[in-house]
């Protein structure tokens, strides 16, 4: 059980990151694993139903892939047979060397939580592949924790369940309003939006445009993850003190 005592004196204590697009360079490793996923599920390359099953994937980056299966591929058998092949194929690519932190996240993340914040690093693939990307990079200690949708009852973004998850899981804030999200998709966006976090900052380092992020939620919308502490340390600084902290004062 959490403390009802916030851990951070920090206005905006917890910071909620993506990964691959985000704080990882993935270098279109979903498109590849994806296809390499539809072929073994008797979709061939060039024809048009990978035409369309591709164009959903690249409209619903950041959501969970088990998700997208099931709207592709209909029934559950099939769906979790796609997601199977697809993890392997991530993480077949994964070890072969094909992924990268984006320049600057990981400072980003270590100054951050040299700040006193509380930062997770969340995924909408499964926790096999997330242990396989944090290992890759060397991530495994970098953050207390990371979260995956099975982790937070088994819904991805668009629903908001992993940030209220890390909320909960942290007890490093007493408020949404005082969680920072950031990602470069829409549904990172909406995620970021229906939790109620007080910054929603998309990253232009992955799936989607600015014009995407912004209609989905985004309150700003950044280069990179790199600029994520400084956008974080100006909104603290232009806030007002709490209204409970001035009636207590």
């Amino acid at each position: 059980m959490t403390s009802a005592t916030p851990t951070t004196d920090k206005h905006f204590g917890l910071v909620v990151l993506d990964m691959a697009g985000t704080t990882v360079a993935d270098g279109g490793l979903v498109e590849q694993a994806f296809s390499a996923t539809a072929q073994r599920l008797g979709v061939q390359p060039g024809s048009d139903e990978h035409a369309r099953q591709l164009a959903y994937v690249r409209a619903t980056m950041g959501e969970s892939k088990i998700s997208v299966f099931r709207y592709l591929f209909g029934d559950e058998e099939r769906a979790q047979d796609a997601n199977t092949a697809f993890e392997e194929a991530y993480g077949e690519l994964v070890d072969g060397g094909r992924i990268a932190p984006l320049p600057g996240a990981r400072e980003a993340i270590e100054r951050l939580a040299a700040e006193g914040r509380a930062v997770v690093l969340t995924t909408g693939f499964a926790r096999t592949t997330q242990d396989a990307i944090l290992a890759a990079l060397g991530w495994q200690d970098l953050v207390p924790l990371t979260l995956c949708p099975a982790d937070a009852g088994g819904r991805g973004r668009p629903y908001p369940d992993m940030v209220l998850a890390a909320f909960l899981r942290t007890g490093a804030v007493d408020d949404v309003h005082r969680i920072a999200v950031a990602g470069d998709t829409s549904y990172d966006m909406l995620s970021g939006a229906r939790s109620g976090a007080g910054i929603v900052a998309g990253v232009l380092t992955g799936a989607h445009d600015k014009d995407q992020l912004t209609r989905h939620g985004a309150t700003r919308v950044l280069g990179s993850v790199a600029e994520l502490p400084d956008l974080i340390a100006r909104a603290e600084a232009d806030e007002r003190p709490d209204p409970v902290a001035r009636a207590e004062a």
